[in-house]
């Protein structure tokens, strides 16, 4: 509406300042989505009052405003297919213009959209919160300068921006099943929200392989979100969790997808070849009882399609269940070598559990002390810490 990234921000928080002033005192309207939007609307004529420019962007506030009442009294107009039925995922595909760098489209949809603070992002993208922060201004004010117009693409532009779009929903779906600062270990509706809107863009995007791959790695994953945590919140980690308790369900429904995206016959992308490291999982009976070695083959092919330190690191912990904790160990002390997760915490806790099945105790326990000071999470710090102790 404003086409101003900033000023659309101000505008929404001004607005949600108000309804905390009016709503416990006059209750909460019945359409408070509608009520939100028409305060910030009339907060945004306020401002033009006082700028050049105001016949204009009256004038097209009042169209859509028109365009809004006509769509509800024209009942009849046909079913659009091409048509983005969800606010979120409307405004991601706005966000994720290609006139922005893929990361800076990722970090400012993540930001504006999804609500994650720079830092959360900083944990994801394993950069400095600075870097993160510059992303965002410069996106901001490149949208600006380009004159990007702020509406949802036409269909044969989905696919340049797909994977700037697939990208936001995963990292929203990661900071939810672990997240990376506060006092809880997971953050179960931001994940839920994630799986929710890669439903609907899958759905948008049928022949899409990665599409549904996503939605599969997603469904499969979040399965088992009833057993990652006890009844304090603490964390239960894979090999403790009661896979009774495991959502079959939604097993079912990640299996179904990946199913899906195997039959367009375009082979598997990044995210269906995790959705298949998930589905070995969800189809054992134990930690034990996992394929592993399909697990490091799988690891491997992603490696090649989508290297990064972090594929690495996992790719280590499935060598050393496949193969041994020497082997992993080899593995995990090049990427430190490496120096690429530097400050990163799972890196020193993956050495020391691999430590600790070689029998140097006092080597483990050091390596957890490390990571305990490099968790960003309280419940993940504390385990750590136990660990470190024990």
């Amino acid at each position: 509406m404003t086409g101003d990234f900033a000023l659309a921000e101000d505008l929404a928080q001004d607005a949600l300042a108000e309804a905390l002033e009016q709503w416990p005192d006059a209750g909460v309207p019945s359409n408070p989505a509608a009520w939100l939007t028409t305060v910030a609307k009339r907060r945004a004529v306020d401002g033009w009052r006082r700028r050049e420019r105001y016949d204009d962007r009256l004038a097209a506030i009042a169209h859509d405003l028109a365009d809004e009442q006509q769509a509800q009294i024209d009942k009849g107009e046909p079913w659009d297919p091409d048509a983005i039925d969800d606010d979120v995922l409307r405004l991601v595909f706005v966000a994720c213009h290609p006139v922005l760098s893929r990361e800076a489209r990722v970090a400012l949809t993540l930001r504006v959209v999804g609500g994650l603070s720079s830092e959360e992002i900083a944990r994801a993208f394993l950069v400095p919160v600075a870097t993160v922060q510059q992303r965002i201004v410069r996106a901001k004010k490149t949208l600006g300068a380009a004159n990007v117009p702020f509406e949802v693409p036409p269909r044969e532009e989905y696919a340049e921006r797909l994977s700037a779009v697939l990208g936001v929903l995963y990292l929203i779906f990661n900071e939810g099943h672990a997240a990376s600062a506060g006092d809880d270990w997971m953050r179960p509706d931001l994940a839920r929200e994630a799986l929710r809107l890669g439903r609907v863009l899958a759905s948008l995007t049928p022949r899409e392989p990665e599409a549904l791959g996503l939605v599969a790695l997603m469904e499969l994953t979040a399965a088992r979100f009833p057993a990652r945590v006890d009844a304090n919140g603490d964390p239960i980690l894979l090999a403790d969790q009661d896979r009774r308790r495991w959502d079959r369900g939604a097993i079912s429904r990640g299996r179904a997808a990946l199913a899906r995206t195997d039959a367009l016959g375009r082979g598997r992308g990044p995210y269906a070849l995790q959705a298949a490291i998930a589905e070995c999982h969800a189809v054992a009976a134990s930690v034990d009882e996992a394929d592993w070695e399909r697990i490091v083959l799988l690891y491997e092919a992603l490696g090649r399609i989508a290297p990064s330190p972090v594929v690495e690191l996992n790719r280590a912990a499935a060598v050393a269940m496949a193969t041994g904790p020497a082997n992993a160990l080899r593995i995990l002390d090049r990427l430190t070598e490496e120096g690429a997760l530097r400050g990163y915490h799972l890196p020193p806790a993956t050495r020391a559990e691999l430590l600790l099945r070689l029998g140097r105790i006092d080597e483990a326990r050091s390596e957890f002390a490390v990571a305990a000071r490099l968790a960003g999470n309280d419940r993940e710090r504390a385990l750590l810490e136990a660990k470190a102790r024990g």
